[in-house]
């Protein structure tokens, strides 16, 4: 049975949300390490409705926090086997968020940190309906030569420190090559001087990102004489 998640929420700031924005948190964390920042890009998206849920295990190496899945960083391929354990939990939990504010698929975005962009990028490359937008922050992608499993090219913003000891900056430039190579449209921003964490240019970066993905696709009107 697929565990399940939650975590805090904070509504749309127009009273009507006509967008979703998660918050996949790190590893050893939990959603409260990233709902703050939604109290900032409410500012700019005051019609986006924000959660950022608990993993759902225990962190051993952290017991007070969660982790999406464990990590020794001994075994190459337990970051493999640990985003395809934990998709169908967090793939639910999206189903049941957007349902519950009355949203379409296309009217969600991610956001990651650490081990939540591993779970962002691998989730939101391969849900039914791409997702509007994803944003990873200090990541990496997960098996880059599994990309022809997306399905679709939602674009995507990667942030990262270029003095991150925890995930080296490698992990940026790999993951942008394999995205570029599948011809999903990615961005970038290398924080100088920034280790493990996000910084207040990233923030602006992201929530620019974000409110431009986000906003209302404009209907085009067809008149009689255009058939």
């Amino acid at each position: 049975m697929t565990p399940a998640i939650d975590g805090p929420r904070l509504p749309a700031a127009s009273g009507k949300a006509t967008s979703l924005v998660v918050f996949l948190h790190g590893y050893g964390a939990d959603g409260n390490d990233l709902i703050a920042i939604a109290r900032e890009w409410r500012r700019l998206m005051p019609d986006a409705a924000f959660v950022a849920p608990h993993a759902p295990e225990r962190c051993m190496a952290s017991p007070q926090g969660r982790q999406w899945f464990p990590l020794t960083f001994r075994d190459p391929d337990e970051r493999r086997r640990g985003v395809l354990a934990a998709r169908p939990g967090l793939d639910a939990f999206l189903d049941a968020e957007l349902a519950k504010n009355g949203l379409g698929s296309d009217r969600l975005a991610l956001v990651g940190f650490s081990q939540g962009t591993m779970m962002a990028l691998h989730a939101g490359l391969r849900r039914k309906t791409p997702p509007a937008a994803i944003l990873g922050y200090s990541g990496m992608l997960v098996s880059p030569e599994t990309l022809s499993e997306a399905t679709g090219k939602p674009p995507i913003l990667l942030v990262h420190g270029d003095r991150d000891d925890v995930i080296p900056v490698d992990a940026l430039f790999a993951a942008t090559d394999a995205l570029g190579a599948a011809e999903i449209p990615v961005e970038w921003h290398l924080a100088a001087g920034l280790g493990h964490g996000i910084d207040g240019e990233g923030l602006r970066q992201g929530a620019a990102f974000l409110a431009s993905n986000l906003k209302p696709k404009k209907m085009t009107l067809r008149t009689a004489s255009q058939g």
